[in-house]
């Protein structure tokens, strides 16, 4: 198993995102990512990655298959509908395939959060550091 940190750069190749800052959160259950205009169109959405605190954002739309449609219960305790997709993710050295949740995280810090279904069974999580995947580069 790998360690990680409680913060972590990722890469979301299959979007062109890469070095992305994502928060360790073995409260979520699933991943999620922040974006705007979302817009569903028969089995596809469309959404853009634009934002000027989170510098790996590049402004460009993107229109992906729909996963699936589920509600989800965020961290202020509401209940809202998402829309998933699945897309593989870069943690450290290894990449795997997540689900993760399109939703609006304009006032988070971090642009993404990694939920402990995708780190089960392969990371560890020490909480007392940040950025350790960087650091073994």
């Amino acid at each position: 198993m790998e360690v990680v940190g409680y913060i972590e750069s990722v890469d979301l190749a299959e979007m062109e995102l890469f070095g992305l800052d994502a928060k360790i959160d073995t409260g979520a259950d699933s991943c999620s990512l922040h974006c705007d205009d979302i817009h569903v169109e028969g089995d596809t959405v469309t959404f853009l990655l634009h934002d000027e605190v989170h510098k790996a954002y590049h402004g460009k739309k993107l229109t992906l298959p729909i996963f699936k449609i589920k509600r989800v219960k965020s961290s202020n305790g509401r209940s809202e509908e998402r829309i998933f997709i699945k897309s593989s993710i870069k943690l450290g050295c290894s990449a795997y395939q997540a689900e993760i949740s399109l939703t609006n995280r304009e006032n988070m810090k971090y642009p993404m959060l990694i939920g402990r279904r995708f780190l089960s069974h392969h990371y560890l999580i020490d909480v007392s550091h940040k950025y350790i995947t960087k650091k073994e580069k």
